[in-house]
């Protein structure tokens, strides 16, 4: 993960600063104000030692608090909807849904960050330097069973635009956003979930 550079002059040191500080205000204003929002992604999975990788696209959809739904759809489609209480991971090929309740399934996750309301109960903030163009922001599980290392957010200007996300085994994922949109009103049935007749049903 990046550190910020050990600057000479302090003139160079002071214009850093702001924007680093600006990233983490950017994050905190997201999640107050943004109470609904959807997107496209594409998300990349890079195995620990950087040799293989997968990719894999779809829509994003949350509303607050605690409601989201992931639909993959490119290569493999594949659904994961909360509605608050329970959330479904549903997959089609293998005709086989599995339902946990939210509290134990989101916790301190990227799910909670973005649709979440208790940020700064759930993640320490820290400001990093900007990178591909983007503003970052470090926001770290304080929960000590997190199962993941790191997690990265990228804004451009004000919109949300990337998390990386690093697992407790070193892989790496990250999710590109596109046409981010918030504050919409999604359906009623967006972040509700019933199996389809015949699907394979696991409760834990």
């Amino acid at each position: 993960m990046s550190t910020t550079s050990q600057w000479i002059l302090a003139a160079a040191l002071a214009t850093a600063l702001p924007a680093h500080a600006d990233a983490v205000d950017t994050l905190r204003a997201f999640v107050r104000d943004a109470k609904s929002g959807r997107a496209a992604f594409t998300q990349t999975v890079t195995s620990p030692d950087g040799a293989k990788t997968k990719t894999s696209s779809g829509r994003f959809e949350f509303a607050r608090p605690d409601r989201f739904r992931f639909a993959y759809e490119k290569p493999y489609e594949q659904l994961i909807v909360s509605d608050g209480a329970k959330v479904w991971i549903y997959d089609p090929d293998l005709q086989q849904a599995t339902a946990r309740p939210a509290a134990q399934a989101v916790g301190a996750t990227p799910a909670a960050l973005l649709a979440g309301a208790a940020l700064e109960r759930d993640f320490a903030l820290k400001a990093l330097p900007n990178a591909q163009g983007l503003e970052w922001v470090e926001a770290a599980p304080r929960a000590q069973e997190a199962q993941f290392k790191s997690l990265r957010v990228g804004f451009a200007g004000k919109t949300l635009a990337a998390i990386e996300i690093t697992d407790s085994f070193g892989q790496k994922s990250q999710l590109r956003f596109s046409g981010v949109e918030t504050n919409v009103a999604p359906a009623p049935e967006t972040f509700r979930f019933v199996p389809p007749a015949g699907v394979d049903v696991i409760q834990q």
